[in-house]
C-alpha cells in the first residue's frame, strides 16, 4: 500500500485544519473510492468512479473502424462520425482521457489499482472491498 501525497498551502493554514477534521471524520469511512485499471485487468465490487486506462484507445479504435484507404474519404468519414456521436461521443472523449490524466496526476504505476480518497492505494487487488479494508486496516494503525 503506498499513501499518496496530499497538498496542503503554507498560505491557507486553515485547510491543513480542515484536511485533518476531515481524515478524522472519516477514519473508520472512506469519502470516495476510484478504481484504474483497464479492460485486461477487471475489478470486481463498487467504487465511486471507474477509470479504464484503455477508454481512449478503444474510443479512437470504433472511429477508424472501417475506415477506407482513401485519405480524404477516409477524413470525411470519420468527421461524420465525429458529427453523429454527438454531444455524447464528446463526453465520452473528454471523461476517457480524464481518467487518464487524473491517473497520471496521482502517479499510479500498475493496475489494477484502488485508489481512496486520492490519497491511499492498493496495487494488484481485484476486489475493491479487501482493496479498501486494507486501507481502512492502515488507516487505523496511523496516528
Amino acid at each position: 500500500m503506498r499513501r499518496l501525497s496530499s497538498i496542503v498551502s503554507a498560505k491557507q493554514p486553515w485547510l491543513a485544519s480542515i484536511g485533518l477534521a476531515a481524515v478524522l471524520a472519516t477514519s473508520t469511512l472512506h469519502a470516495e473510492t476510484w478504481v484504474i485499471t483497464d479492460r485486461a485487468h477487471p475489478v470486481s465490487g463498487q467504487a465511486d468512479r471507474y477509470i479504464l486506462l484503455d477508454a481512449p484507445a478503444r474510443i479512437e479504435a470504433e472511429l477508424a473502424s472501417g475506415l477506407p484507404p482513401d485519405p480524404t474519404r477516409a477524413e470525411s468519414m470519420a468527421r461524420e462520425r465525429l458529427n453523429q456521436g454527438g454531444a455524447d461521443l464528446q463526453r465520452r472523449i473528454a471523461a476517457a482521457y480524464q481518467g487518464v490524466t487524473d491517473a497520471w496526476s496521482l502517479g499510479i504505476t500498475s493496475i489494477p489499482a484502488v485508489v481512496v480518497d486520492q490519497r491511499y492505494v492498493v496495487y494488484g487487488e481485484p476486489d475493491v472491498a479487501r482493496a479498501v479494508a486494507r486501507i481502512e486496516q492502515h488507516r487505523r494503525t496511523q496516528p
